[in-house]
């Protein structure tokens, strides 16, 4: 058998990244670059921040008017406070959209630019932690054959950097990164796993930067879900190296492959309503923009010297490593002063999105635990005001929920206070008329028509400017059919709306009292969380909704009508949650030619390839699914194995890993390799694929069931006869 094995790593080039201070202001080493008074965007945050103000100046007004038409009470001070915060957030979104739109059409008139061609060194970075392989590798291997059409295969190299703990996932990437180099040979492909997910993602891309960081000058992030055309990938790299002083370049990916009723509605959204809302940020952010952690590309001395984070004062959920790593990041980055910025127009890059609410969710408390962690970096010196504009978003992002809660229940106690309280009809200033308990229904209804006017119009404006692109409209099956899914799509936001409400509410206060999210593995195929665990998790919000409905009509019938879109949303969680993973009403919408993109009808070529090879490799991968049992059939895969393993660390006299030495111990013990499979408990199974002679006791043990039956009959035969004399 051959056992020459190309090695899975490049020659080492270490970066030192050094831990970065958040409590004082460091200096910059950012090369001084001339600057344009184009650079500067003063007109954008002037109109955008400014028409943010105007707004929500108006809509504070009318709140106010709807409580004081007689005496304002705490109660209704606290109403109207609330409302302005949650108001002013949704009217800065409005008024971002609508530079965004304005931007985009100015824009669609601009002649395309040339093909880029860059020379600088980039490594495409995909960071995988418990994926399957099909789907990601197949990805890769998309991307380097595009980079390969465009002759630039000198210039990128792609690694994966596995994070993964699962031992029959571990072997699986490896069976499939040997099959990736044995269909293309002459590519740039490397594997590395890390024993330990030290701080998660952003350990990860540390642990390339110190150890090959130096080899490399630019790198591209990725996703496990993330997809970039060539072009895409090459313009990134040609801008920033023409960009000395750039630090941090994001693109805008856009959403495909999604089928289920849920993520289809994200799709549609982020298909149109994304880029004008991309366009109006990137307009105000100029140079301070931010970083979304992947399909971006980043300088990678300057991430080095200037992004090594460091761990929170305390405990998690608000202390230890930093989850929402990239807001950080780009804090940082641009403090050094490079930078950070995003190319919102530039066309292939895709990533995907959770499949259902549950999911979604799932993925949420974890961000929201991150961007929560922020506050505590608010005031941290030398940070661009723009920089704490970008934390005070995210964490609104979360926020806003419990204050929306806080909102409708302080709203329902007013009128709980109107109906029952009896009222003080002569006060102790003297007054010829009583003071009745008033309220404006008129203007509230007129505040509640501008409050949707005001969350709708990004959707608006998203389908105004489809509309207007001819080739848009066409692969979205024309006018008619793209304003019937940009209202499907209103509407099964706002029946959702409340769930997330709630369960956002319900993660920042776990968060508060202390309850830590962890770090699991993302869920991305189409498969329907089963009713059950939808029932569970979604009982106490249809129970709120049905407490909500009678304490209503307890009140007034008008009450139940104006909190009608929360209370139906609440009663209908379970069925919604459920038909919102469901791949069978995604899939007739999609027939109905709803709520359909343009990739969709015409996908990308990139992104029919990355399916056509995810498809061919998940149909070719027929082999030992359990790692153990690989490793002992397929000498040559055990060889590959072994190979990729890093040098083992010599171990102090007197230190034992509990889980090694039970290995070793069931191992010696096992007399068939079903017996070990059997016995070894997962993190047991990792100690031995982590260790050359324990894979040696593995490949050593028979196979021979039959003979092992035997073995044990004659063992248990002499006490069988003392037991029967």
């Amino acid at each position: 058998m051959d056992r020459v094995i190309a090695p899975n790593l490049p020659p080492a080039a270490p970066l030192a990244m050094p831990t970065r201070s958040l409590a004082k202001a460091e200096p910059s080493d950012a090369p001084a670059v001339a600057r344009q008074f184009a650079d500067w965007p003063w007109l954008a945050r002037v109109l955008i921040f400014g028409g943010a103000w105007a707004v929500t100046i108006v809509g504070g007004r009318e709140m106010y008017r709807v409580v004081s038409v007689g005496d304002i009470t705490v109660l209704a001070w606290a109403l109207l406070v609330l409302f302005v915060i949650n108001f002013s957030f949704i009217a800065l979104a409005c008024s971002t959209a609508f530079y965004g739109f304005v931007w985009l059409l100015r824009r669609a008139k601009r002649a395309p630019a040339e093909p880029p061609r860059p020379t600088v060194k980039t490594a495409v970075l995909m960071p995988i932690y418990n994926e399957e392989p099909s789907r990601v590798f197949a990805a890769v291997e998309a991307m380097a054959e595009e980079v390969d059409a465009l002759k630039l295969s000198a210039v990128f190299d792609f690694f994966f950097l596995s994070d993964t703990n699962n031992p029959n996932v571990w072997v699986a990437e490896e069976r499939a990164f040997a099959s990736l180099r044995a269909r293309a040979p002459g590519s740039r492909f490397y594997y590395r796993r890390r024993k330990k997910n030290v701080s998660r993602k952003a350990g990860n891309i540390a642990d390339f930067v110190m150890r090959f960081g130096a080899a490399y000058p630019q790198m591209i992030v990725l996703d496990a879900d993330s997809l970039m055309t060539g072009e895409a990938m090459a313009t990134l790299a040609e801008q920033m190296e023409k960009d000395q002083n750039a630090g941090i370049v994001q693109s805008l990916p856009l959403i495909v492959n999604r089928n289920t009723l849920f993520a289809r509605t994200q799709q549609f959204a982020a298909r149109f309503a994304g880029p004008i809302l991309a366009a109006g940020l990137a307009a105000w952010m100029g140079r301070d923009g931010n970083y979304w952690g992947h399909n971006a590309i980043i300088r990678t001395r300057a991430f080095a010297e200037h992004c090594g984070l460091p761990n929170l004062k305390g405990k998690p959920p608000l202390g230890g490593h930093i989850l929402s790593h990239d807001f950080v990041e780009a804090a940082l980055m641009r403090r050094a002063g490079y930078g950070v910025y995003m190319l919102p127009t530039l066309a292939g890059s895709y990533e995907e999105s959770p499949p259902s609410l549950i999911d979604l969710a799932a993925r949420d408390r974890r961000w929201c635990q991150g961007n929560l962690q922020h506050s505590r970096m608010l005031a941290a010196p030398g940070l661009k005001l723009a920089t704490r504009q970008h934390f005070v978003t995210g964490i609104m992002g979360y926020l806003a929920s419990p204050l929306w809660m806080a909102q409708l229940l302080i709203g329902l106690a007013i009128v709980l206070q109107s109906k029952y309280v009896r009222p003080e009809y002569f006060t102790s200033q003297f007054s010829l008329f009583p003071a009745w308990p008033r309220f404006d229904y008129e203007r509230a209804l007129r505040l509640f028509e501008l409050t949707i006017a005001v969350l709708i119009a990004p959707k608006a404006l998203g389908l105004v400017w489809a509309l207007l692109d001819s080739r848009a409209r066409k692969a979205s099956g024309g006018g008619l059919r793209m304003t019937i899914s940009t209202v499907v799509e209103i509407l099964i936001s706002a029946a959702i709306a409340p769930i997330m409400m709630l369960i956002q509410t319900g993660s920042v206060v776990q968060i508060l009292t202390g309850r830590d999210a962890g770090w699991s593995p993302q869920r991305r195929d189409d498969g329907t969380v089963p009713f059950a665990a939808i029932a569970r998790r979604h009982r106490a919000h249809m129970a709120l909704g049905v407490v909500t409905l009678f304490v209503g009509m307890l009140i007034s019938p008008t009450l139940v009508l104006w909190m009608s879109p929360t209370i139906l949303g609440l009663l209908l969680a379970i069925p919604l949650s459920y038909a919102s993973g469901s791949l069978k009403i995604g899939m007739a919408l999609r027939r109905a030619g709803l709520l359909v993109t343009p990739e969709e009808r015409e996908p990308p070529a990139i992104v029919a390839r990355a399916n056509a090879l995810a498809e061919t490799l998940a149909a070719a991968d027929h082999v030992e699914a359990d790692a153990l049992k690989a490793l002992w059939k397929d000498e040559r895969l055990r060889a590959i194995h072994e190979a990729y393993l890093p040098e083992a660390q010599r171990r102090a006299r007197g230190q034992v890993e509990v889980d090694d030495a039970v290995a070793i111990a069931k191992l010696t013990d096992a007399r068939t390799i079903e017996e070990a499979c059997k016995w070894l408990t997962p993190k047991e199974r990792l100690a031995v694929l982590s260790d050359r002679a324990l894979l040696a006791l593995l490949a050593r043990l028979p196979a021979d069931v039959a003979l092992h039956a035997a073995e044990a009959a004659n063992l248990d035969r002499p006490a069988a006869a003392a037991a029967a004399e």
